[in-house]
C-alpha cells in the first residue's frame, strides 16, 4: 500500500507533452544527414566525431539535476576510435545553456559575468525557445549549426503536434514511452 506522499514521489515523465524522448530522436534524425555528410569533412568536424545532447525542456535548472534533465544523447562516429570525450564537451556546452537559458556563445562574448568556474568556454551549445541542444566535435561554428538544426526540428515536430490537436480545450495524457538506457 502506498500513500499520498509516495505516489506524488513518483517520477514525471520525460519531457513536455510535445518534446518527448521520441521527439529528440526524431530532430536528430531530420539533422542525421546534414551532420553525417558534413563530419566527413575535416574543415568542418575536425575529429570526424560529433555528440549531440537535448535538454528536457520540462526540467529547468531548479527543478532537476543537469544529468536528470539530459533528454537524449545520440553520437555520430565509432565512440571507440574517440581522440577526446565529445560527450563531456556537449554535456559541458548543454549545462551552460541550460543554466542560463541562453546560447553558449552569447554567454561567452555577451555576458561574461554570467560564466561561473568550471563553465565551458567554447561554443556549441544553443537555447531556442527553451529549448537546449549541444553538440560537439565539429569546430564551434559548426557545432552550433548543429545543436541548432537539431532544436529547430524539435520545435517544428513539437508545433506539427501541436497542429494536430486542436480540436482539444486540454491536453489528454499520451501513453508511456518505453524505457531506455542513455549511452555510456
Amino acid at each position: 500500500m502506498t500513500t499520498q506522499q509516495e505516489e506524488a514521489r513518483v517520477e514525471a515523465p520525460a519531457g513536455t507533452h510535445y518534446v518527448t524522448r521520441d521527439a529528440a530522436r526524431r530532430a536528430i534524425a531530420l539533422a542525421a544527414p546534414m551532420i553525417e555528410h558534413w563530419r566527413r569533412d575535416r574543415s568542418v568536424v575536425g575529429s570526424g566525431f560529433v555528440y549531440v545532447v537535448v535538454m528536457d525542456p520540462a526540467r529547468p535548472p531548479g527543478t532537476a539535476s543537469f544529468d536528470d534533465a539530459i533528454l537524449h544523447e545520440h553520437a555520430f562516429g565509432d565512440r571507440e576510435t574517440w581522440d577526446a570525450d565529445y560527450a563531456a564537451f556537449a554535456r559541458a556546452k548543454a549545462k551552460l545553456s541550460w543554466t542560463t537559458g541562453r546560447d553558449g556563445r552569447s554567454v561567452q562574448s555577451e555576458s561574461p559575468h554570467l560564466l561561473r568556474t568550471g563553465d565551458t568556454v567554447t561554443a556549441g551549445g544553443v537555447c531556442l525557445d527553451g529549448l537546449v541542444v549541444a553538440a560537439s566535435g565539429a569546430f564551434p561554428c559548426f557545432d552550433e549549426l548543429f545543436a541548432g538544426t537539431v532544436a529547430l526540428s524539435l520545435r517544428a515536430l513539437a508545433r506539427q503536434g501541436r497542429e494536430g490537436e486542436t480540436g482539444t480545450a486540454t491536453l489528454e495524457p499520451r501513453p508511456p514511452e518505453p524505457a531506455l538506457l542513455r549511452p555510456t
